[in-house]
């Protein structure tokens, strides 16, 4: 087994990450999981959080998710982002801004009568807040 993978990162507006990586730590919506090398094949959707990227070379990228799908093979990890940013990117304003989605997501979930809208809603609100508590942004 290779002890590295291919892994893209890639938003709407940009690919963010193109890098060989020993492992990486994804946000998965059905908890956290690690994409090796060597991996069974995966699709999952993902929850907002932070992604770490443990690069060949030894170091960590770190980036704030929204939401998305990773692809997981043998070969490599692919990752499709709704919104993501370097963590160092990451300013009270832009998590504040995060929030405030979050929150409007909740007050229409609660309008709307749904109550399994409203749990999503209230889970998103709750991941949002724990991923600016996490990078020290609240």
């Amino acid at each position: 087994m290779a002890d590295t993978m291919q892994f893209d990162l890639v938003s709407p507006e940009r690919r963010l990450a193109s890098v060989q990586a020993r492992e990486v730590r994804i946000p998965g919506a059905d908890g956290d999981l690690t994409a090796m090398p060597g991996h069974a094949p995966l699709i999952t959707t993902l929850r907002p959080g932070i992604l770490r990227i443990v690069k060949a070379d030894g170091g960590n990228d770190d980036y704030a998710v929204t939401g998305g799908f990773a692809e997981i093979s043998a070969a490599g990890t692919t990752l499709l982002a709704e919104e993501a940013l370097h963590v160092s990117e990451v300013t009270p304003a832009i998590a504040k801004g995060f929030v405030a989605r979050a929150e409007e997501n909740l007050r229409a979930a609660k309008e709307s009568g749904h109550q399994d809208l409203v749990d999503d809603a209230a889970k998103l609100l709750a991941d949002m807040v724990a991923m600016g508590d996490h990078i020290g942004i609240s």
